[in-house]
């Protein structure tokens, strides 16, 4: 570890003044706190500390006698430190690999091959993720590197087809012995589990996500959303600004899953849902919640002026029984009337799917995404015949700019 730091144990000790010792061990556990954890993501609060000091008569041997050389680690937000043996498992190999590393580069030069068995085993997901890291980046530029692995985690997606297969091959109950898979993705399932695992992981990642992600609970939202900003946008006005992407949870059941999934990649997410009841208590634990900033969980009925709303309360209920009417093409006593029952639900789905529950059987389904693909469909045609359009826009234009204030304390 001293190699790391560039000093030896004969150079500690032979320094003659105790502000020059305490300098020097200053100096040497700086650098090598730089050189470790910029490749240790899993705490930031972590430093290695030297130290050089008498024996005391009770430690146990060879440390009782002489000069005891330590390695401490220290948790600056916790103000503590303990041995380097005491730290978990996978650190002490991290730490010892980057060590050793060092030590063998010294000796060897670049006239170095390198082969690992199964590296970092003791260390979990993520920091497998920064140990490929390290071998990406300060490896594999300058020596070669094979190492074997079953995590998939430590299978690089970016140069997944430098990824070669190795299984005990059978043929006819006939052992064939450890052969090596020149074709990555033509072998056993067993042996393809780790591959799938790792693409399946990374895609994951990236699939309908983007650094500035909107949630939301279904297709029809998405739609929604992105019709009436492009709506606001051919008026010149603000809209939903494109950094944002779309996401369908899937409900609001699964909106909190979600967040756990990805809210740990730095990302910045949001969320628009409806609101009404048997929802209200999951909404409300979302806004109480750590796992999204304060102010993060926007929902229908702040921008449709009602105690319970979803998405289509905010078109106001003229317009959207007259996009139902259009999209189901309802005619004479099937239609929607404009003057709303006064039995009907407050929310104008849930009044929407009363009435088709009175219609024949030759009546399509009522769902909540034929209006929204209906709407996107035909737009120029029948945006002309929404009544009150201009105000279901102000209510949009309202929530998108409240959802691109985010955008900027995001990125302040």
């Amino acid at each position: 570890m001293l190699d790391l730091a560039g000093t030896t144990p004969k150079e500690i000790q032979e320094l003659g003044k105790l502000e020059h010792l305490i300098a020097k061990l200053e100096g040497v556990s700086n650098k090598l706190t730089r050189e470790i954890f910029e490749y240790w993501s899993q705490n930031e609060y972590l430093r290695v500390n030297f130290r050089f000091e008498n024996a005391l008569a009770e430690d146990p041997p060879p440390f009782n006698s002489g000069y005891v050389f330590m390695t401490r680690i220290e948790n600056t937000r916790h103000q503590v430190s303990v041995s380097f043996e005491d730290r978990s498992t996978g650190f002490v190999w991290f730490f010892s690999f980057l060590a050793w590393f060092s030590q063998v580069r010294k000796t060897y030069g670049t006239n170095l091959f390198l082969l690992l068995d199964e590296p970092g085993l003791s260390l979990h997901a993520k920091a497998q993720g920064d140990l490929l890291r390290y071998i990406n980046e300060k490896l594999k530029p300058h020596f070669q590197v094979i190492y074997s692995t079953h995590s998939p985690f430590m299978v690089d997606p970016d140069n997944i087809m430098g990824v070669r297969t190795v299984e005990d091959v059978v043929k006819n109950k006939q052992p064939l012995g450890t052969k090596i898979g020149d074709k990555v993705l033509s072998t056993d399932s067993d042996t393809l589990f780790p591959l799938q695992a790792a693409l399946g992981y990374e895609i994951t990642q990236t699939l309908f996500i983007g650094k500035h992600t909107l949630l939301v609970e279904g297709p029809s939202d998405l739609l929604y959303l992105k019709w009436f900003s492009q709506e606001l946008k051919s008026q010149c006005k603000e809209g939903l600004d494109s950094k944002w992407v779309i996401a369908p949870a899937g409900g609001i059941d699964k909106i909190g899953s979600f967040i756990t999934l990805f809210g740990c990649n730095k990302l910045h997410i949001a969320v628009f849902t409806d609101f009404h009841d048997g929802d209200k208590k999951k909404i409300r634990t979302l806004r109480d919640s750590e796992i999204l900033k304060k102010g993060h969980v926007f929902s229908a009925e702040m921008f449709a002026n009602q105690d319970e709303a979803d998405i289509e309360d905010m078109f106001g209920r003229s317009t959207y029984i007259t996009l139902v009417n259009e999209c189901y093409s309802l005619k004479g006593s099937q239609q929607l009337s404009d003057k709303k029952p006064s039995k009907a639900p407050k929310r104008v789905v849930a009044e929407v799917g009363e009435h088709f529950r009175t219609l024949s059987i030759d009546i399509s389904e009522f769902d909540h995404f034929g209006p929204a693909s209906f709407l996107v469909e035909n737009s120029g045609m029948i945006k002309k015949n929404l009544p009150h359009l201009e105000e279901a826009l102000d209510r949009f234009d309202k929530l998108f700019k409240e959802l691109n204030l985010l955008l900027k304390d995001a990125e302040e």
